[in-house]
């Protein structure tokens, strides 16, 4: 087997059952996770039925490249909602089978073994970036998000000499765990270091479409070239889902954008990768990308329970108010996240995921996601601020 696959540290998941194995919650409370991002709003209906209408084209192979119609719904929606002079649907876009498929695989593309491989993502960060640095033969370059960085990276606290041995630099905006996003400035920052250390820019936009203030959608990296004038989105390429924002994650659908210069040999890679969207599934993507009345209803869903939950927290947890995505990131009272996390299991049958858990030891000898905890308001309302409810009078009890 390939040895770089014991270098993969545990999954979070895997971190919390062992932390939780022997606790015997009580038996006349339900159980309310608020661990796993996996949106619990009904999908978009439009999309099952085109889906079902399309199930006799599965008798089909689709090809890499996916069909023109859906490279050119993607190209479209994603010209409207980041402002740009325009997508290729030929050269500058790809469907793929979900964003974090298509994180992991273009690592393995991209990356250059016989030179230094540094691979640079935000901590706390998604598994997915590590992983997938650590099997391609790379190495993570950890990137601090601190509150005193409004939990985002400060690109400017890495000297010269290591931004020359970074490939690939990672970015996640809206923020998993933090709910942070990158403002245009610092993707603009980060394309002039960039074009300085010649590294690409690959950012992960999943969370792009929750977001609480309807007149303040957050930008993206392609928003950031168009308005510096780089229509040929050099060294970008961004990384959309419908898993978040049409509540359709067993779709497995996303695309990637930007660089044709990158988009052309990832094509290649996922040629002889196998990895091609099914027929049925690109033309319910169709359907999905091209309607914005069930994403606006969506957010305004994800709104009432923020707000429901804040109201909640607030006056027993501190945590940055949330900006987009649908995590909380609290701090934890005591400052132990994974007693913090047992004790609540214990008690309240309440599952939570301990912050450092998304976190590594970073910069400054510590892990930044120490004593906080993830809190992902996937479920519907009701469950939702039952959770909090339940997390608030465990906080009270113990005060």
């Amino acid at each position: 087997m390939n040895p770089d696959l014991d270098a993969l540290k545990p999954y979070p998941f895997e971190k919390l059952a062992a932390l939780k194995a022997g606790v015997t919650p009580p038996e006349g409370l339900v159980h309310i996770p608020l661990t796993i991002g996996e949106p619990q709003h009904a999908p978009f209906a439009a999309a099952l039925a085109t889906l079902n209408d399309h199930l006799p084209e599965m008798a089909r192979y689709p090809a890499t490249a996916g069909m023109p119609e859906l490279r050119g719904a993607i190209a479209d929606w994603a010209t409207r909602r980041f402002g740009l002079e325009g997508l290729d649907p030929e050269h500058q876009v790809l469907p793929v089978n979900g964003t974090r498929e298509a994180i992991f695989a273009f690592v393995q593309a991209a990356l250059d073994r016989s030179r230094p491989a540094r691979v640079a993502v935000p901590n706390p960060f998604y598994q997915i970036y590590e992983g997938a640095t650590l099997l391609a033969g790379g190495r993570p370059l950890y990137l601090d998000c601190r509150a005193e960085n409004g939990f985002r990276p400060d690109f400017d606290a890495v000297p010269a000499e290591t931004w020359r041995e970074v490939q690939i630099v990672f970015l996640c905006s809206p923020g998993n765990p933090t709910g942070a996003v990158t403002p245009l400035d610092d993707f603009k920052t980060l394309i002039a270091l960039a074009d300085q250390h010649d590294f690409i820019i690959a950012s992960d936009e999943c969370y792009s479409e929750l977001y609480l203030d309807e007149s303040a959608p957050p930008p993206g990296l392609l928003e950031a070239c168009a308005a510096l004038g780089r229509h040929d989105y050099r060294r970008c390429l961004v990384f959309h889902s419908l898993s978040k924002r049409s509540n359709l994650p067993g779709l497995r659908s996303g695309f990637v954008a930007g660089d044709a210069e990158l988009i052309a040999p990832f094509k290649r890679y996922r040629t002889y990768h196998g990895c091609a969207m099914s027929l049925p599934l690109q033309h319910a993507s169709i359907t999905a990308w091209n309607d914005e009345i069930h994403v606006r209803a969506n957010r305004d869903a994800y709104r009432e329970k923020f707000a429901a939950v804040t109201e909640i927290l607030a006056p027993v947890m501190a945590f940055p108010a949330p900006e987009a995505s649908f995590y909380l990131w609290p701090a934890v009272p005591g400052g132990d996240d994974e007693a913090f996390t047992r004790a609540l299991f214990a008690e309240e049958h309440v599952s939570v995921l301990p912050g450092s858990y998304m976190g590594r030891e970073g910069a400054h000898g510590d892990n930044p996601g120490a004593g906080r905890l993830r809190l992902a308001l996937v479920a519907e309302l009701e469950p939702t601020t039952e959770a909090a409810q339940r997390i608030r009078r465990f906080i009270e009890r113990r005060a």
